[in-house]
Order: structure tokens, then sequence, then C-alpha cells
């Protein structure tokens, strides 16, 4: 009787590190232990990336336009990743053109392109590896966020239609296909009721955590949180002349390991340092102390109101004071300093209200629930929204009997708020995301890019400051 052939392959993946490097070293140690394991039992094993490794607000990412966390992918040996919006969209064409120049391992994109239609050729489709006797396509893509990857001269393609392409290529030519996603939750189920061929959905962008795995007909969906708290793993035992495929998922908590890589714990700190030493560029010098308030009016954050203005050529400015994390000192500002005080990946943007429209996003603003709204994600890494800083609107308030501050008028220019007038509103591209403000996440929209908040905020400096 003809013994069945069947391979065994373990999966490792990780996604949304965004370059949170506190656990790093408890990864690589565990990585590389297990590499070692599965080595000496003749198991193959599989180390892949789901996008969004790199996040801007760390000094070691921002001084090196992405390049460190990359080394750190190869010194961690991972034999695929895909990108995120973090890599697709908070660096500028070019940092993302050269930023897997010395990778040493392909970068699974299938759905972003040239604007002439090429694809980039670091980037490939897909990759199909051989595990002894069976082949595994793996296929990458990543959420699609058109008008901001139009901006920086890319295009890009709807996931969906991308993977119904390559899962009808690819599916007699391999025994599994498994989806690097990064696309977020919602869509990775519905890429699973769309397409019974695929295997294995490994899942990022919406940092859901799936510990054993979550089942979608015969579709298994992996999901490893965020930040490096866990990582996962998929077992495939492939039944080459069957094809059936037995899986199983688990995640690893990092916090419960405990040893360290010092290899790697050593070298972040070189490199923190000398990422410290690069963002020591001076940018101005300031003959005062700039002082920011989230919940009183503050030199800082007007400056950063009329800069937002300037930039985006609008007729009024707002923004949250919370964006300014601390205050600039007085004497020589440096790159790091703009850094450290403004590190969100967050861009202009001008927005097109109707003043009835305006007005009942400053009514919003105003209220305390707003200004101590504690917010995660949309790109913002600060603490708390704060009140909001307007540039050329002025709100006058009454005490009433409740004893809070209740808004009585508001004036454009002086003038009171024409409620059929459209004002082109200079603000941040926060604020068009999700549901924080209705009115401006449904208004006409222009984003600036790929400056962020703090580029226009230095700019504003040396213009006030450089003789």
């Amino acid at each position: 009787m003809l013994q069945t052939l069947k391979e065994t392959i373990h999966i490792y993946h990780t996604n949304d590190v965004h370059s949170h490097f506190e656990h790093w070293p408890k990864v690589v140690h565990y990585l590389r232990k297990k590499r070692s394991e599965h080595k000496k039992q003749n198991e193959h094993m599989v180390l892949l990336d789901i996008g969004d490794f790199i996040d801007r607000f760390h000094p070691l990412t921002e001084a090196s336009d992405g390049k460190a966390n990359i080394t750190l992918l190869n010194d961690a040996a991972y034999d695929a990743v895909t990108i995120g919006n973090n890599e697709g969209i908070t660096l500028s064409h070019k940092q993302l053109d050269t930023l897997y120049a010395h990778a040493k391992f392909p970068v699974i994109v299938a759905n972003v392109f040239y604007e002439n239609g090429e694809r980039p050729h670091w980037m490939k489709p897909y990759v199909i590896m051989t595990f002894g006797c069976v082949r595994v396509a793996f296929i990458g893509v990543t959420v699609p966020f058109q008008t901001f990857y139009e901006l920086l001269g890319w295009r890009v393609a709807d996931p969906f239609e991308t993977v119904a392409q390559l899962v009808e290529e690819l599916s007699e030519k391999v025994d599994a296909i498994v989806l690097l996603s990064h696309l977020g939750v919602n869509d990775d189920e519905k890429m699973a009721e769309m397409f019974p061929q695929l295997t294995a959905i490994l899942g990022g962008h919406t940092h859901h955590v799936f510990e054993q795995g979550k089942w979608v007909n015969e579709t298994l969906l992996c999901g490893a949180g965020k930040f490096g708290h866990y990582v996962g793993h998929v077992t495939l035992t492939i039944d080459q002349k069957s094809r059936k495929v037995d899986m199983k998922a688990h995640v690893q908590h990092t916090e419960a390991l405990e040893y360290e890589c010092e290899e790697t714990k050593q070298k972040l700190n070189d490199m923190i340092a000398q990422s410290a030493r690069a963002l020591a560029q001076p940018i101005v010098q300031l003959p005062e102390t700039l002082h920011i308030d989230w919940f009183a009016p503050s030199p800082l954050a007007t400056i950063l109101a009329q800069a937002l203005n300037e930039w985006c050529e609008g007729d009024v400015a707002m923004v949250n004071a919370g964006v300014l994390l601390s205050s600039l000192e007085k004497g020589v500002v440096t790159k790091g300093d703009i850094h450290r005080i403004c590190p969100h990946p967050i861009n202009p943007c001008k927005v097109y209200l109707r003043g009835s429209e305006l007005k009942e996003v400053i009514l919003q603003a105003e209220t305390e629930q707003m200004k101590q709204l504690r917010l995660k994600g949309f790109g913002f890494r600060g603490e708390v929204m704060g009140q909001m800083v307007y540039d050329r609107i002025t709100v006058e308030k009454e005490q009433l009997i409740d004893g809070q501050a209740h808004v009585r008028r508001i004036f454009i220019h002086d003038q009171p708020i024409d409620e059929q007038k459209t004002y082109a509103v200079a603000t941040i591209d926060m604020f068009t995301f999700g549901h924080l403000y209705p009115e401006i996440y449904r208004a006409k929209k222009q984003y600036y890019m790929p400056e962020m908040l703090r580029d226009v905020l230095a700019w504003k400096l040396k213009n006030m400051y450089q003789s």
C-alpha cells in the first residue's frame, strides 16, 4: 500500500508592530528558537509579516525613513512580507520605492503599481514556495486608500478583483493558497466567503487577535494583534494527493516569553542612539519658550493653526491642541524636538464646509466630552484631543446656570458666521476619518502630501524665527 504524501508547514506571522520594539528582542529570540527546533525535526518553517511593521512615531523609523526596520526584519530572517498603510502612505514615493532596497526577502503586494500601471520591480504579486512534495502560494494585498496613494504617485487596485484573478491563475498550480491581507477583519471575512480556494488568511490592519484562528467556511482566518504583543503560528498539514489541508492556529503572547535576544537588544539600542544623532539637526533658534496647553490658549497651538491655514491656503483653520505633546523650549530646536512633540503620521487637509456645517463642528469641538476624548488610531499618537484651536475664527462664550461655558456666537474674520456661505477650512486629515466630526467626514476634501503636520510646523517656525 502506497504511503500518503503529506507535508507539515509551520507558518509564523506578525502584523501591525508599528515600530513598537519593546517586545522585539523577545520576539526574535522566540522565532530563532522555533526555527532551530523545526530544523532539528526536519520540519518546514516560514516567517511572514503582514504590514505596518514601520511607524514614523518612533525616532528610529523617522531618522532612517524606515530602513532600520528592514534591517530588523533581515536580522530576524523573515521569509516574506507585505505592506500596510504605514509603509504605503506615510512615506514619500521615493522613500517607499527605496525602502526595501536591502531587503533579504520578497515583498508581496499584488495591488499597488506605479502611475503608469507597471509593477515596481521590488514587489511581487505572489510567491510560490515548495515544501517537499507540496507547493504553497502566498499572495499579498494591502488596504486600497486610493486618494492617498494617488497623491503620492501610486496606483492601487481593488484587492477583491486582484485576488479573484490570482486565485484563478494559481488554483491548479499549487496545493494551498495563503493570503497576506493588510485589509482588516471585515474584508478578510468577505475574502473567505468569496474565495473558498483560500486556505488561510493571515490578517492585519484592524489589530484583531484570533487565539485559535477563526473559521469562515473552509478558510482559516488568523490575526496577531498589534505592537508585537503576539506572534501567530499556523500549522498546515497538506495531503499532496487529495489536496486536503488540516490546519490549526494559535498565538504566542510575548509577555509570557522569558528570554530576549541580547544581540537584537544591543543592536536596537545602538540604532536608536544613531537615530538620535541624525535627528539632532537644528531647525531654528527660538528666542523664547513656546508653551503648549491642551485645555487653555497657548502660543504653540496658535502658531500651528496659523501654519495650517497658510500651508493649505484656507479661509480659516482648526486643529486640536492635543496633537502637540509638549512645549518647545527657548534655544536651538532640532528635527528630533519637532518629531518628539508632533510624532503623528497626520497630513494637512482642507475641507469645504457651509457655515451651518462649520457651526455644528465648532459646537461639537467645544464640548468637554470632545476635549477630554482619549483617541486611539486615525494617525493620532497622543493622549487626549484637547481643545480646538482656531485661526480667523472667534468663538464667543457665556456661562449659563449649569456652570458650563456655552457657545454664544461665532465670528469668521470678525464677521458673524454666514450659515449659507462655503468656507475653506484648513485642518488635519485625522478629522476626515471615521465619524469624529460627521460634517467633515462627508465634506469635499483636499489632502496635502507627503508633508506631515510636523513638517508644516517646522516650516512655519523657520519663517517666523530665521532672519
